[in-house]
């Protein structure tokens, strides 16, 4: 008979991937991904290196999970102010907002999620997640045509463009963020946002 491990082992098991996760994450947003090696993250963690290969096949799978879960809490934030109350451009505003904000408090995995060198299978997932926050401001813009707040307009390009515009405006700062005043940053960021989605002035 196969040895079926317990519920008391799985539940150690994943506790353990998770703290490994933990680690990694906060190697990554101090040293990026090419420095996040398996030896960094396991000295981070207070085991050898070796037991990393426990719980993953290799470094690049752990990048990715890394990237996965600190991504869909991004993601998971973002769709609960772009799907919550309001009109369509108070929405899109404070969602831009609140992802702003939230990169430049914790600039280093910011960068790392957004633009910090990375191989390949990152990438990978990067666009992936790039689909899925063009899909959330494509709905809110969507709310706003359908009520005339905002002009009729293919909602996919005007998404396509927020997404890129707002990962492009917040690089820079992520890398520098000495040099910005987040405040003044975030409220061009916003205002650029619902022009783009053509809100009116004052909006």
């Amino acid at each position: 008979m196969a040895y079926r491990k317990t519920p008391a082992e799985i539940r150690r098991l994943e506790a353990a991937r998770q703290r490994l996760v933990d680690r990694a994450t906060e190697v990554v947003a101090e040293v990026g991904w090419a420095q996040a090696s398996v030896t960094a993250v396991a000295d981070a963690a207070g085991i050898a290196a070796g037991s990393v290969y426990q719980h993953f096949a290799s470094k690049s799978a752990l990048a990715v999970e890394v990237f996965r879960r600190a991504a869909q809490r991004e993601v998971d934030v973002l769709g609960e102010v772009l799907e919550g109350d309001g009109d369509p451009a108070e929405r899109l505003r404070r969602g831009v907002e609140v992802f702003a904000r939230r990169a430049l408090e914790n600039h280093g995995l910011a960068y790392a999620l957004l633009a910090a060198p990375a191989e390949p299978a990152v990438g990978a997932e990067r666009l992936e997640f790039r689909r899925r926050y063009r899909a959330m401001f494509g709905a809110v813009i969507q709310d706003g045509v359908a009520v005339g707040q905002l002009p009729e307009q293919d909602v996919d390009v005007t998404a396509a463009a927020l997404t890129g515009a707002i990962g492009e405006v917040l690089v820079y700062p992520l890398g520098t963020p000495a040099a910005h005043n987040a405040d003044r940053l975030i409220s061009e960021l916003t205002a650029m946002a619902l022009r783009c989605a053509g809100a009116a002035p004052g909006t």
